[in-house]
């Protein structure tokens, strides 16, 4: 990892020397086979001279350790193929990939958020990728619904890495410090705020809040909406009286002590490693199954899962992409970039490193090698994943706006600083979010 981690010091410029090759050569090197998911030969690829890749992704170390543990693997069958890699937390991610698409400097493969492919993907920054499925990239065993989400329109612009699900994550120790024994089952908004206000007289924190634009939207979804329409062209909901409520209910918590001051919350900038549950200070997260097992091992105590607050959880729950692996249209080789992720989709080796962490592997006989070889969070996520899925709704079509997530999230943060009522919030969110979403 310091090896790789040096690169990431190499001015930007100097990527600019990547992404060579690809698939208009004519030379043939001939390279060693992997296996597939039953642990049967994978035929010898072939490729043309060397290629050299830049591949960037969010996540926290673990994520960035056993990527890396991939990539060697990777270079190690395929010795003509380099792979550069590029990461950072969530916030810093989009932050770097911004000016770089700007600039055409893009790296070949992408990780992309649900949140953002339709900009990127609309914008022609990522490549149309439904001629290399089946080829380059195999997706036989795939569910038909689950890769339609990396569709916008008729283009596959990212091809799911795993599927997930929201829920709570916790520590059932430090929840029986306040004097529950456990979440209760089909629980209410209502008694989601008693457990809080027990956790603050028990002397900690409830949780960490909850990211503004994910979990509205699920709350909206429990009441038949959505925070987008399908067109994305505005939002889904006309009563502002349901953004008040729940964001009235999140900036209260933080007010009333149970959930950390948005100060506190802003310290720690996502990082999983900085969360108070891993400090023993804080009960648990609200997040993506695929997010358990890094915290799992962060934590380093028994933990467990929660199914999301209702009523109508029906309505609000659906299985998600955790994010896609996109090729960018500037990649100059996005066959090879392309054989990558079929690597890491279909190998059976690469998976039992990655084991879930990402979601739930989108192929079916990923899933079933992977049954002996995973952890017991890892066990946890799985199940509770099963158990879900029966409880779902269809997703909703993967529209929407970073600048509409940017100011729903700094209005979210004003209101728990309390520089704004949740009222006017609601009013200056629609008026602003409708003029982003009618000019796009």
């Amino acid at each position: 990892m310091q090896k790789r981690s040096a690169l990431l010091a190499i001015p930007l410029l100097l990527s600019l020397l990547s992404g060579c090759g690809g698939g208009n050569n004519t030379a043939t090197t001939e390279t060693n086979g992997g296996t597939d998911a039953a642990g049967n030969k994978q035929a010898a690829t072939t490729s043309t001279e060397p290629v050299t890749l830049r591949i960037a992704w969010w996540g926290g170390d673990t994520r960035h350790s056993y990527t890396q543990q991939v990539i060697d693997m990777y270079e190690e069958m395929n010795p003509h193929v380099t792979i550069e890699p590029e990461y950072a937390s969530f916030d810093d991610y989009w932050k770097k990939l911004a000016p770089q698409a700007a600039a055409n400097r893009l790296p070949d493969i992408v990780q992309m958020d649900i949140s953002y492919i339709n900009q990127y993907g609309t914008n022609g920054q990522l490549e149309d990728m439904t001629p290399y499925l089946n080829k380059q990239i195999q997706v036989g065993d795939v569910n038909e619904n689950v890769l339609n989400t990396g569709k916008i329109g008729d283009k596959q612009y990212g091809v799911p890495l795993g599927v997930n699900v929201l829920g709570f994550h916790y520590d059932p120790a430090l929840l029986k410090k306040t004097g529950v024994d456990s979440i209760p089952e089909n629980w209410t908004w209502d008694q989601y705020k008693e457990v809080a206000l027990k956790a603050k007289a028990a002397g900690l924190y409830m949780d960490s809040s909850m990211a503004a634009d994910i979990f509205f939207n699920y709350f909206l979804r429990t009441k038949g909406l959505a925070l987008y329409n399908n067109e994305g062209t505005g939002l889904g909901y006309e009563d502002d009286a349901l953004f008040t409520e729940f964001f009235g209910m999140l900036s209260g918590l933080i007010e009333q002590g149970a959930v950390p001051t948005q100060d506190k919350l802003s310290q720690n900038k996502g990082v999983v490693e900085e969360s108070d549950i891993v400090k023993g200070t804080g009960i648990g997260i609200w997040q993506w199954s695929n997010q358990y097992v890094a915290l799992q091992i962060a934590v380093n105590r028994p933990m467990e899962l929660a199914q999301m607050p209702g009523p109508d959880m029906e309505k609000g729950l659906y299985m998600q992409p955790s994010m896609y692996w996109s090729v960018t249209a500037s990649s100059k080789a996005k066959e090879e970039a392309a054989k990558f992720i079929d690597f890491w989709t279909n190998n059976a080796e690469a998976n039992k490193l990655i084991k879930g962490e990402r979601g739930v592997p989108i192929s079916s006989k990923i899933k079933e090698s992977l049954a002996t070889e995973l952890t017991e969070s890892g066990k946890q996520v799985f199940n509770f994943v099963a158990d879900m899925e029966p409880l779902t709704s269809p997703m909703s079509p993967p529209v929407g706006s970073p600048e509409v997530v940017a100011l729903l999230t700094d209005l979210a943060e004003q209101m728990n600083f309390g520089q704004i009522k949740p009222e006017a919030a609601a009013a200056q969110f629609r008026k602003e979010a409708s003029e982003i979403l009618a000019n796009r």
